[in-house]
């Protein structure tokens, strides 16, 4: 009696713990004593950390589809709607319609640039200009000088006190703004006793003020080249031999 009423009600007298029997065999799962009915059932299910590491993997990879297409759909919209802009009945490749673009963007540029002649335009480069000019009294060698950059609070400023440093005698002066870019362009006169190298030499000297001003800003950490869109800067000065008789 006593042997066959510890079979009845000790289940761990025939089975060992976690589902493995005396003999050795493991169960083909795990099984827990259940209190209430005094039996092993089945444990309940665990998601392991494989699971859920599989579960994020394949969630990601589906972002990463969804997102290339989407972008694939733009790429292709873009290109749909540059073949449409390019006069062309031929059917292109994407290489060779970027090629078309590229070629009809650079001749508007030049057609725009032969329009502008003459034409006070702030364009994306950093620029500074000294050269002759036909504008100033009769007898009178005249320069023009101009400078382009990004707008700053106290450009106008460092400008005027690097122009009445060199006490030029001031003719006429311009300023044009577009978005954030302003050129400012004046023309000043030697004195009529002075003869060309003098002349020369306060040119180069306005060259290199103006250059002192482009350089202040681009020193100044908000408005320094690391932080803005990188920009070809051209720092030229020209001098026509040809009106030097004047």
């Amino acid at each position: 009696m006593g042997s066959e009423f510890q079979r009845l009600f000790d289940p761990f007298s025939h089975s060992g713990f976690n589902g493995v029997l005396r003999g050795g065999s493991p169960l083909s799962h795990s099984l827990v004593l259940d209190s209430e009915k005094g039996e092993l059932v089945k444990a309940p299910a665990r998601v392991g950390k494989k699971g859920v590491s599989e579960a994020k993997a394949l969630a990601a990879l589906k972002s990463h589809s969804e997102a290339e297409r989407r972008r694939r759909e733009r790429i292709n919209t873009h290109l749909s709607s540059l073949r449409s802009l390019v006069p062309s009945n031929e059917k292109m490749d994407k290489a060779t319609l970027l090629a078309e673009v590229i070629s009809q963007v650079k001749e508007l540029k030049k057609d725009a640039a032969e329009a502008s002649q003459g034409i006070l335009i702030a364009t994306d480069d950093d620029e500074v200009r000294v050269e002759l000019c036909e504008d100033g009294a009769e007898g009178a060698v005249s320069y023009r000088a101009s400078i382009c950059c990004d707008y700053r609070p106290q450009l106008l400023t460092d400008l005027g006190q690097a122009i009445d440093a060199l006490q030029l005698e001031m003719q006429k002066a311009e300023i044009s703004t577009l978005g954030n870019r302003v050129k400012n362009a004046f023309v000043y006169t030697c004195c009529k006793g002075e003869n060309m190298e003098q002349c020369q030499s306060m040119a180069s000297d306005v060259h290199q003020a103006l250059i002192s001003v482009l350089e202040k800003g681009s020193a100044l950490p908000e408005y320094s080249p690391r932080t803005l869109p990188c920009k070809r800067r051209r720092t030229n000065t020209f001098f026509d031999n040809s009106t030097s008789s004047s």
